[in-house]
């Protein structure tokens, strides 16, 4: 591994801990040329899904890209960040027990939105609204009154 300070490949690892449910190692490591202290994460990575949209086209599986999103819909709500890395967990580690290479944004959307009901409904209607591209106020006001039910 590369100092980020001064590019030097020789580190020692000073603490090592499993977090998101022991899915990932994160390492604490020390540049033995500078004294640099810095954190790498290893994730294992599978076999690399792909994404088919709404218009046919097909692009790599991005966790960045979905938590993103989910960030965008609980801003300033009292979801923690820990809470949606652990949905995209969840998610990720689902698609990849199908067993399908490739998977459609609808299956991917649609778990998401599962998740996020049970996390905040506010962030879930958020999410929806973008998701499902509610074209006017009807469309918005039913998914809330299915929400309200419940």
């Amino acid at each position: 591994m590369r100092c980020p300070r001064c590019n030097a490949d020789n580190d020692k690892v000073i603490d090592t801990r499993t977090v998101e449910n022991n899915a990932v190692i994160r390492r604490r490591r020390e540049c033995l040329e500078c004294g640099n202290r810095f954190t790498t994460v290893e994730r294992f990575e599978g076999i690399q899904l792909s994404v088919i949209k709404k218009d046919g086209t097909r692009q790599a599986f991005s966790r960045e890209k979905i938590l993103s999103g989910l960030v965008s819909a609980c801003s300033k709500r009292p979801v923690s960040n820990e809470d949606l890395i652990t949905l995209v967990n969840d998610v990720e580690k689902k698609l990849h027990a199908k067993g399908n290479l490739e998977i459609s944004t609808e299956l991917i959307g649609e778990m998401l939105m599962d998740g996020l009901k049970k996390l905040d409904k506010v962030a879930y209607v958020r999410f929806a609204s973008v998701y499902r591209d509610f074209t006017d106020v009807d469309s918005f006001t039913q998914e809330i009154s299915k929400i309200s039910d419940n």
